[in-house]
């Protein structure tokens, strides 16, 4: 298999500067961002990104600021949703194609908050939050209810611990795979997305 060329960009945002690993030449822009506690190199992550970088996608991989400086705790939402929506209209500045938004847990909140004034063509969620383990009544489906009519998909263990397929919303298409927030059979979870976005005419 021919290596793919990639680049890391760093992006100036309100929150910060962050940083983007691009790989790919294809029209399609996919943008996905890591967890609250992980980075860019979780299995889920780079399992997705190989799977459309084979189907002729430009991925982009992106670290929010704070991970970049080197700290450990997460921004609040408004300067995680600023920073991505930076590095976003940055690099689909100069695509032209679909732009899919996504990302695993924190990184899936994100993406679905943002997708609507991103103007996105669909977001996918991997291991989404959709509640803090044990407290099912605090529940986080209004962030789906923001992506609107955008399509939306979410990859969910069948034992993930901050929800599963059974308490989201029944508008919201959910596959479950084996395993429990971490996805660490990585290989379902990128056949679920590239099935869906091939659904959806977009791979």
């Amino acid at each position: 298999m021919t290596a793919v060329r990639q680049t890391v960009v760093e992006v100036e945002t309100p929150a910060g500067t962050a940083r983007a690993t691009v790989e790919g030449t294809g029209p399609a822009l996919a943008v996905l961002g890591h967890g609250a506690g992980g980075g860019i190199e979780a299995g889920d992550l780079r399992a997705v990104t190989a799977a459309l970088l084979e189907r002729g996608w430009t991925v982009a991989r992106v670290e929010q600021p704070y991970r970049v400086s080197g700290r450990r705790a997460p921004d609040r939402a408004p300067k995680l949703d600023a920073a991505w929506a930076a590095v976003v209209e940055h690099l689909r500045a100069e695509m032209s194609g679909p732009l899919l938004l996504g990302g695993r847990s924190s990184g899936a909140r994100v993406a679905c908050r943002t997708a609507s004034v991103l103007d996105a063509d669909a977001v996918a969620c991997l291991a989404f939050p959709l509640h803090p383990p044990g407290k099912p009544e605090s529940s986080r489906a209004d962030e789906l209810d923001l992506v609107g009519d955008i399509p939306l998909l979410v990859v969910q263990g069948e034992r993930d611990a901050f929800g599963t397929a059974a308490e989201f919303p029944p508008a919201v298409r959910v596959v479950t795979v084996e395993g429990d927030h971490s996805l660490r059979r990585t290989t379902p979870v990128a056949a679920a997305v590239v099935e869906w976005l091939a659904a959806q005419r977009l791979t």
